[in-house]
Order: C-alpha cells, then structure tokens, then sequence
C-alpha cells in the first residue's frame, strides 16, 4: 500500500514537473483570452483643425491561441462618440457597418516576449501586423508595451499611439460624408491607442469558448426612438449613397437590400409617423425622362419596404427627376451623386 501511494505521488510529481516544462516551452498554451470589461480602444478625430475629439468602441473580443496567432475583433456598430447621431453618422456613413461589421487585428507573436515577462515583468516590443477594415487588409507595425499583472494576466497596450490614414482603407468617401453632414472639415487620419487585458485560459479549454460574444452597441436607443431621433437618422439614411439601380432603370440593386434593411428597421421603430421616399437624377437626358425615372425609383423603395413588412400607408413617394441637385451637374462624379434616394418625415 505505502507503495503505491509513493509510486502515485511520483507520477503526479512527473507529471506537475512535464506540465511546468511545456509551460515555458510553450507560454501561449493552453491560450489567452481578451477580458472585455477590462479592455479599451480609443480613436481621435480633429475637425476644423483645432477640435480634438476621443470615441471608443464598447464591444470587444479575443483571444491568443496556444501557436501564439493573436486575433481582435472589433465591432464597428459599437462606436461611441457619447453623442446619439453622431454615433449613427460614424456607423452608416463613415465605417459603412451593413457592410463591413468588424474590424479585426491579427498578429503572431514571438514566444520570447512572455518568456521574459516573469522576470523583466514589463517588456516593449515592436510587432509586425494586420489590420482588416472596410474591406481591406494592411499589413502595419506598431510598438506595444507587455506587462505581467500576474501568471495568468497579462496587459498589452501601445506605447505609443498608432497613425492610420483613412485613404490606406477606402474611407476617403466616409470623411466626405461626414464633413458634409456635420459642415466640418476633418483630418483624414486618425490615432489609435488601446489597453488590452488578457487572462490564461483554463486547461483544456477550446479556443472558441474564451472568444465567444462581443457586447451590444454604445449608447443606440432600445425600442421605439423619438421624433427627433428619428428626422435625425432620416436625414443621414439619405446621405448613405448607398441604393443602387441598374443604368437607366428602377430595378434596385441586390446591393441595395443591405442599406434598405437597415432603414426598414428605422422606420418600424418610428410608429406613427409618415416618410417621403424622393427619387432624384442627374441632368443627363430630357427632363420628362428624369423626372419619370425618379418617381419610379422612389416606388421601386416603397415597394421593398411593404414586401418586408412596413404599412403601405407609412410611405408616401415623390420624384423630383433633375430639379434638386446637390451639387453642380458637371462631372461623374457629381453626377453620380446627383442620382440618389433621399427620406424625410412628413407626418404623423
């Protein structure tokens, strides 16, 4: 019996030993998971050359893999400026979330920088990155700070903050946007600091059960919004440049379904009140045409919105053909601009 319990207790005596040696052989396994609640990323804007502005985002998720391969996701729809439009403006205008959700930083880290941390407890490094946004992917570096809180947490912030240009992503389109609907100028770059926290996952755990969840989206009002929430989102929703229809017609787009769901929903959370569905074009043909075409387009929306789900009698539509431009009818590209669907409350 006395050996026995010897012979079992230098089994787990090899075995503590077998795990403690693959722990610094290894020290990503058996992974690390982003704790979210503990976790921030902050970007600044400068409009009209003087304003500084700092927005975040509230939702967050992550986590390193036992091969060290780091992945963030952000979730754009989460961006929150404190101010309840301008978070809609962010959203639909500049980051285009129905068509790009996420954000997502990916990188590999080198093993060496948590060997060192139980001793230097505090480590610097410059780390090589990707960044996916709005449809593009960049491969960038950016200098982080390493701090061991304890062995089963880690913080990874920058240590100094990361520039982005905005053209580098295809957002030039979304800071036109937004000058616009707010009459600012803004910088066309931003920058970016973040605060990481990270907690060793449990033995055995799967990789997808530390990541699994990101929040709900800052400061969105829940249920019915109010009038003026809703004049307001109204008038971004007609800023989208986002409905398309094919040349010459009032077919939509299947493109378009992912920017008319999402006013849908706007409107059913609007109850009681009236909406304008106004078509407008460019110059280019005659005029009886254009203004044929844009009431066609106008209907073409209103018929989308009642197939999914919205009263008949909530959508009153207009066409204006070429009589409301919003910029000069002298290049394609205002041209193309010319041509838009735009929505307005005309009553309750």
């Amino acid at each position: 019996m006395r050996r026995t319990i010897h012979s079992s207790l230098c089994l787990i005596v090899l075995a503590l030993s077998f795990f403690s040696i693959n722990s610094l052989a290894n020290p990503f396994a058996p992974g690390w998971a982003l704790q979210p609640e503990a976790s921030t990323i902050r970007f600044q804007s400068v409009k009209n050359n003087t304003k500084v502005e700092s927005s975040t985002f509230a939702s967050l998720s992550g986590d390193v893999n036992a091969d060290g391969l780091a992945t963030v996701k952000i979730l754009l729809d989460s961006v929150d400026t404190k101010v309840d439009l301008r978070n809609v403006r962010m959203r639909f205008l500049f980051f285009e979330t129905f068509k790009f959700p996420e954000a997502i930083v990916t990188l590999k880290l080198d093993p060496e920088i948590l060997n060192e941390l139980p001793t230097a407890r505090r480590k610097i490094a410059t780390v090589s990155y990707n960044l996916a946004l709005h449809g593009v992917a960049s491969d960038l570096e950016a200098e982080l700070a390493f701090t061991q809180i304890s062995d089963d947490l880690i913080s990874v912030t920058t240590s100094a903050p990361i520039t982005l240009s905005v053209a580098d992503f295809n957002l030039m389109g979304g800071i036109k946007k937004l000058e616009e609907a707010a009459d600012v100028s803004i910088l066309p770059s931003t920058n970016v600091t973040f605060d990481f926290l990270f907690s060793r996952a449990a033995q055995g755990a799967a990789s997808d059960a530390v990541t699994a969840g990101a929040g709900t989206a800052a400061l969105e009002t829940q249920g019915d919004f109010s009038v003026e929430a809703c004049k307001g989102r109204f008038e971004i929703m007609s800023r989208t440049d986002n409905i398309y229809f094919n040349f010459s017609s009032a077919e939509l787009d299947p493109e378009s379904r992912l920017i008319l769901d999402s006013i849908a929903d706007i409107i059913r959370r609007c109850p009681g009140l009236v909406i304008e569905v106004s078509g407008h074009t460019d110059s280019d043909g005659g005029s009886e045409t254009n203004q044929t075409l844009s009431e066609a387009r106008a209907d073409s929306v209103k018929s989308y919105f009642v197939s999914g789900g919205i009263e008949s009698n909530r959508i009153v539509t207009r066409g204006y053909g070429e009589l409301k431009p919003v910029v000069a009818n002298d290049s394609a590209e205002n041209k193309r601009r010319n041509r838009r669907i735009e929505f307005t409350v005309v009553g309750s």
